[in-house]
């Protein structure tokens, strides 16, 4: 529906932001919301939100603004958030555990179905509800469970292992939190977290808050990794 309406993918990131703000409003018992609040919920601005919001074909009521609930739901229905999404965490190291204790993807319809490990150690332990698993077993539990997306929480070093078996498996949405570039076919969907990266942004914006607004102090000479980087 949203490629058939040629959503622009700047406006289909900024949905979910909506999406979260909506909830939030909703939550609260509010029955409509403005432009306005809703891009300062969001954290953009009024022209983006009627902008974006208009490919969905909702406008809005002059000096009434948006009905929360109908908008949640065409946002929901754009975004596919209407089903449940079968997903599988690969890597089971601190962020896989976090990631797997996680409420919040149930509460918005991506249910964890598995989770899998390289590490012979880690098979067959508990985490929630879910036993970990074997890696050489993700064809047969993409298979069974119907597994659409898959998190890569591997290190750097395994993720395009992991990227390659999961495209094999017939994963073609794949989530990719390992801090490395990872390539897959073409038509595979693939996003990237990196929090280091999002970490040296705010770095770079914190050292321009120092008094003379000039950059960090004289002495602050880079370490050797972040030189090497």
């Amino acid at each position: 529906m949203a490629a058939a309406r040629r959503i622009p993918e700047a406006t289909v990131a900024r949905l979910p932001l909506y999406y979260r703000a909506l909830l939030d409003t909703a939550d609260q018992h509010v029955a409509t919301v403005s432009s306005e609040r809703l891009a300062e919920l969001a954290g953009v601005n009024a022209a983006k939100v009627r902008k974006d919001l208009s490919y969905l074909g909702s406008y809005g009521t002059r000096g009434v603004g948006y009905d929360v609930e109908f908008l949640l739901h065409q946002i929901s229905r754009e975004l596919g958030l209407t089903q449940d999404w079968p997903v599988v965490i690969v890597g089971v190291g601190n962020l896989g555990h976090a990631l797997a204790n996680y409420r919040g993807f149930g509460a918005r319809g991506f249910q964890v179905e598995g989770l899998v490990d390289a590490d012979p150690k880690k098979v067959g332990t508990k985490v929630g509800n879910l036993v970990v698993e074997a890696l050489d077993d993700l064809p047969r539990i993409v298979e069974e469970r119907k597994i659409a997306i898959g998190i890569v929480a591997t290190p750097a070093s395994a993720a395009q292992e992991v990227a390659d078996r999961l495209v094999q498996a017939g994963v073609s949405s794949i989530l990719n939190f390992a801090p490395t570039v990872v390539t897959v076919p073409t038509e595979v969907s693939l996003r990237k977290v990196d929090l280091a990266i999002e970490l040296q942004i705010l770095s770079f914006y914190q050292q321009r808050k120092t008094p003379n607004g000039d950059g960090p102090p004289a002495h602050a000479a880079p370490s050797k990794r972040a030189r090497a980087t």
